[in-house]
């Protein structure tokens, strides 16, 4: 039986830490672009712990690059998101 957990998970290889931390936020951004409830924060959760995961592990260079660029990104994404909310809401007063 363990000789077969084995090979199911050779197809599937294991994420570090920053790895999925990257999921996470590609993850929140795609609900976000859905309009779900609640992505905006989801979105910010998520970068805030991919900045966190980073600055854990001293030879994550690539995912801070990554971070430097992905970042801006989230942000203007949740600000338009935000001002959707507010003018949708401004409007049905």
């Amino acid at each position: 039986m363990t000789a077969l957990k084995g090979l199911a998970r050779q197809g599937k290889p294991k994420l570090n830490h920053g790895g999925r931390a990257k999921d996470e936020v590609y993850r929140q951004m795609f609900r976000l672009e859905e309009r779900r409830p609640g992505a905006e924060i989801g979105l910010a959760i998520a970068i805030l712990h991919a900045w966190l995961t980073a600055e854990s592990n001293s030879e994550s260079s690539l995912e801070r690059v990554w971070l430097k660029n992905i970042t801006p990104i989230c942000l203007r994404m949740i600000e338009t998101a935000l001002q959707a909310t507010d003018t949708v809401s401004n409007c049905a007063q």
